[in-house]
């Protein structure tokens, strides 16, 4: 079993060697001057299991590139399975046409992650369930669900804590973690009447004298977690936290999170964090390197993943 690391989030692949008692791979993925991918494993891999790890993250398109090119020199190299392990599966939200003449492009980068040498994937919460579908070889969407379970218990403790689905779409989620914890559910049904006009949010269950947690995959502008906390304070909830898989966090958002209502937000390190990540005062990162490690040791070992969730 080989672990390699690209470029988008080296400090977690270094997290899941230490983990799995490994050395990271020898290899070099580096730019030419005119910004073209190069790859370059610097040390025998055929015959040998491999994992490569890279979530495509912001900047999207170059973290995928170097997925790509990584997982065809090791087909060249002969490696005998070769792992994608995408932590946050970039181009995710783009899983269906919103509109006429719209791509379905988390199904393309599927198959381009096929076609590049892929024999299995592996990722994080997936926006959309139906994206295991757009492969033609074997995924395991593993759950952030036992990680933020465990941080809930044990940080409100003496609590009676409610979970919050910030919309309907994300219920399941939502529901899944209220039965990990033994509490109750409540949902925000937001809707805008006409382009321009604020979102009107209505919040279906009892919040107040509650310490109310938001639960949601990704967080990118914010803006829907800061209105649903706000929301969630206007009812008479006592506190709102966040538990959100992916932290994408793009433009003001960490300075919108700052600002808000959220007694904090914490994020697990699916991508990488920014500086100003680490510097606000109610961010807050949790590893996933054991759950994505657990299940890499038993992937390669030919053991059960989905028992890790049980």
């Amino acid at each position: 079993m080989k672990i390699l690391a690209c470029n988008s989030n080296r400090p977690l692949a270094e997290a899941i060697a230490t983990y799995l008692n490994l050395e990271l791979t020898h290899a070099s993925v580096r730019r030419f001057s005119d910004m073209e991918v190069w790859v370059e494993i610097l040390e025998n891999v055929r015959g040998e299991d491999v994992f490569v790890v890279q979530s495509t993250s912001y900047p999207a398109n170059d973290h995928l590139m170097e997925t790509l090119v990584t997982l065809d020199a090791l087909k060249r190299g002969s490696a005998r399975r070769v792992t994608a392990v995408i932590p946050y599966f970039g181009y995710a939200r783009q899983d269906r046409k919103t509109g006429p003449r719209t791509p379905i492009t988390a199904k393309l980068v599927a198959n381009l992650i096929t076609s590049a040498g892929a024999n299995r994937v592996v990722t994080l919460d997936l926006h959309s369930g139906q994206i295991q579908g757009f492969f033609d070889i074997p995924l395991d969407n593993l759950y952030a669900a036992p990680v933020f379970s465990k941080h809930i218990i044990e940080n409100f403790k003496g609590t009676r804590p409610m979970i919050i689905s910030p919309d309907v779409g994300g219920v399941v989620r939502a529901r899944e973690l209220a039965r990990r914890i033994e509490a109750d559910l409540a949902i925000i049904d937001k809707r805008r009447e006409r382009a321009g006009v604020s979102e009107v949010m209505n919040i279906i269950g009892d919040v107040r004298g509650r310490d109310c947690i938001l639960v949601d995959d990704i967080v990118d502008s914010a803006g829907t977690l800061c209105n649903a906390a706000v929301a969630l304070k206007n009812a008479g909830a006592t506190s709102v936290a966040a538990y959100v898989t992916h932290g994408v966090l793009s433009g003001g958002a960490v300075a919108r999170v700052t600002s808000s209502p959220l007694d904090s937000l914490c994020i697990t390190d699916s991508i990488q964090a920014t500086e100003a990540m680490r510097l606000a005062r109610n961010v807050h990162q949790i590893s996933i390197a054991p759950l994505m490690a657990e299940a890499m040791r038993r992937i390669s070992q030919e053991a059960s993943v989905s028992s890790l969730f049980n």
